[in-house]
């Protein structure tokens, strides 16, 4: 006979069986697993005797510590798991300290969810917990959940709890990655005062650090000046906040005052800043005293430092040294292999550095960048394209480093719709926010025709900087709208950003192309007088382009011969532009003599003097220029554009007839050019 038994006795029967399981034999081999690990680490977990050290079930709290720091400190993620597990079943409720050593264990074994899970399990958190989830949020970049646990913090309303120096250390790291505005900088500065935490020195430190990324550099040194007692975080911050922000000589010389230091001196992250400085200013001199230095002092040189230093002589044209440092290293990363490939291609040696890149197994997204990169310095633009699409073929994403390329690549050949693409590829991916890429679209649709696209990208930039405004400026100039610069500059100024040396010559530039003499002395004469930047070379030649348009040669004249340096090609240049809409010979021929010697390569000098001879009716002259042009073996460089069309990208060149429509071409341009005079345009014989 068989015995049969309910399911419901038998399910209710298996149920008390494994709860009685689980309360007694689980805690058992818990137990056994547990002992055996403390055994390895010679420690013991005696049996609770002192109340202050205790905790519920009589498990000691200072031991539990002490295990869960250990397995933080050797990143042991299982263990840490089995002395949580250890806590729940003895049905312990996590205080702060417990409760924080295991949030900062699961931070940095990159198990933030844990960490979260038991951070919202505590009852009465205190600033310690809080500091701990912050500064885990912050070690994996999660900046937007750093800022809203901040919040939470803040909203909490205990008069017991409040922020502390770690906390606001932390909040400074989020707010200057995440790019927000000076305003609410400057706010929570003045939170940082209210709460008496700006005389602390770590804040001090992340505060520099903090202006220097909001490119508030002159208020980060101000701060640095004021504090008393600066420890080597302090110098290093303030040091690469200049080498950074790509003031090169001030980051030098406060280099130098470190030197003469006694109680601070240089150490591998002050090694980086400077040659970083010296790559970025070829000072090739100064990086080989940086290099005896960190051998003189035995300065660890791991690999950033190693890597910095192979940019720094790459950069600086010591190609040779920097591939023998290159070749010498133990180990290498994309940063090491990106260095050296962006030395070749700054000295154009592509070859090599395409070798060095196809000879790597596995080429990152920074390596992928520096060869774009490179291509496009050289000015091999469908190289750039190709790569751009082996890039994406080998599934890496393009970022904003990529897009900084591509965009200016499009413009060069011509591709409007390829640009609206890739815009639509940075919004989909939020890139258009940054202001690099948001400063290339801009440019891009400037030099493509698409004006109104510019101004709409400007419109939506949230955070316009100086280099966005310079963009647009620099947009108007180019299409010839004068107002339209001259307007923006003065909004700029009016909001309080202050403009840099880019953005003088776009809007001198602006005021040649319209012949506004008076308005660019005043705009020239405020450089110095107003807002301290010394003109250069290219603001110089800028003034001569105003005066020369505005037919005032003698003038241009003068002010070239007071200038306080050697003029360059572009000066005399603009000097010879002026002098062939004038039709001034003499002058003409005053600029190109010093222009012949100068770029004596450069066709388009010859050619602009020998049709000014011509325009003069000064016949011989103008063949003996073109005889010259032949005799040393120079050709004019004929004129090239493209146009889209439904079929795909067009290439013209001047007098070519290579084209299958080449009657139909010519046909439709002779009668564009009867149009022309039949309007009264001068036409030119050259275009017959």
């Amino acid at each position: 006979m068989r015995l049969c038994i309910p399911f419901s006795l038998t399910s209710h029967f298996l149920r008390h069986f494994y709860q009685h399981y689980i309360s007694i034999i689980i805690p058992l081999l818990f137990e056994a697993r547990l002992m055996r690990f403390t055994k390895l680490l010679h420690i013991q977990i005696p049996p609770a005797t002192a109340p202050p050290n205790n905790i519920p079930n009589g498990l000691n709290y200072t031991a539990y510590g002490r295990l869960i720091q250990h397995c933080t400190d050797h990143r042991l993620i299982r263990r840490a798991k089995l002395l949580h597990a250890q806590l729940i079943l003895s049905s312990v409720t996590l205080d702060n300290f417990l409760a924080s050593k295991l949030i900062t264990c699961y931070s940095k074994t990159n198990h933030l969810f844990y960490a979260h899970q038991v951070f919202d399990q505590i009852p009465h958190k205190n600033t310690f917990s809080w500091n701990a989830l912050l500064m885990g949020y912050s070690m994996h970049s999660r900046y937007t959940d750093t800022l809203k646990l901040f919040s939470g913090f803040l909203a909490s309303n205990s008069v017991s709890v409040k922020p502390d120096n770690y906390t606001v250390t932390c909040v400074l790291k989020a707010l200057s990655s995440l790019g927000y505005e000076f305003n609410l900088a400057r706010r929570f500065h003045s939170y940082i005062i209210r709460n008496g935490l700006d005389s602390d020195i770590f804040v001090v430190n992340a505060l520099i650090t903090f202006y220097c990324r909001c490119d508030e550099i002159v208020i980060a040194r101000s701060l640095f000046d004021s504090t008393r007692h600066k420890d080597i975080v302090t110098w290093n911050a303030m040091i690469a906040g200049y080498s950074k922000g790509g003031f090169y000589d001030k980051c030098k010389e406060l280099y130098f005052e470190m030197m003469g230091l006694e109680d601070v001196q240089p150490n591998e992250f002050t090694v980086i800043s400077v040659l970083q400085a010296c790559a970025q200013s070829n000072d090739l001199d100064l990086g080989m005293k940086v290099h005896r230095y960190v051998l003189d002092h035995e300065i660890k040189i791991d690999l950033p430092v190693c890597n910095a230093f192979i940019a720094m002589y790459a950069k600086c044209g010591s190609l040779e040294y920097a591939k023998q440092l290159f070749d010498e290293m133990s180990e290498r990363d994309e940063i090491s292999y990106g260095s050296i490939i962006y030395g070749y291609m700054l000295h154009g040696f592509v070859d090599k550095a395409m070798d060095l890149f196809w000879e790597m197994d596995k080429p990152g997204l920074s390596t992928w960048n520096a060869v774009i990169s490179g291509q496009f310095q050289n000015r091999q633009y469908e190289t750039v394209v190709s790569l751009f699409r082996a890039m994406q073929i080998c599934r890496f994403k393009p970022d904003t480093v990529t897009l900084s390329n591509i965009f200016p690549t499009l413009s060069q050949l011509s591709n409007l719709k390829g640009g609206k693409e890739m815009h639509a590829y940075a919004i989909r991916n939020i890139y258009d926010k940054n202001i690099y890429v948001a400063t290339a679209i801009i440019d891009t649709y400037a030099k493509l025709g698409f004006l109104k696209g510019a101004e709409i990208v400007f419109k939506q930039s949230k955070k316009k900087s100086v280099i966005i405004y310079t963009s647009l400026i620099s947009a108007y100039s180019a299409h010839g709208e004068v107002n339209a610069a001259l307007d923006l500059f003065n909004n700029m100024i009016n909001v309080g950003i202050q403009p840099d040396p880019v953005t003088f010559t776009s809007v001198l530039s602006a005021c040649a192309h319209s012949g506004l003499v008076d308005e660019a002395w005043r705009i020239f004469n405020s450089m110095l007088n107003v807002y301290n930047i010394q003109p250069l070379m290219e603001h110089y030649a800028c003034m001569v382009g105003v005066l020369s348009r505005a037919l005032k040669l003698n003038e241009a004249v003068d002010f070239i011969n007071k200038m306080p340096f050697e003029p360059s090609a572009r000066v005399w240049g603009a000097l010879l532009n002026g002098a062939s809409v004038a039709g001034d010979v003499e002058v003409g021929k005053f600029a190109c003599d010093r222009l012949f010697e100068m770029e004596p390569e450069n066709t388009g000098n010859y050619v602009i003097m020998a049709n000014l001879y011509s325009q003069a009716g000064r016949w011989e002259e103008a063949e003996n220029v073109r005889v010259t042009l032949n005799d040393i073996g120079l050709k004019k460089i004929a004129g090239c554009s493209w146009i889209e069309t439904p079929g795909g990208m067009q290439s013209f060149i001047a007098k070519d007839v290579s084209n299958e429509n080449t009657e139909e071409i010519y046909a439709t341009l002779g009668g564009l050019f009867e149009f022309m005079k039949d309007e009264k345009y001068a036409v030119s014989e050259d275009f017959h």
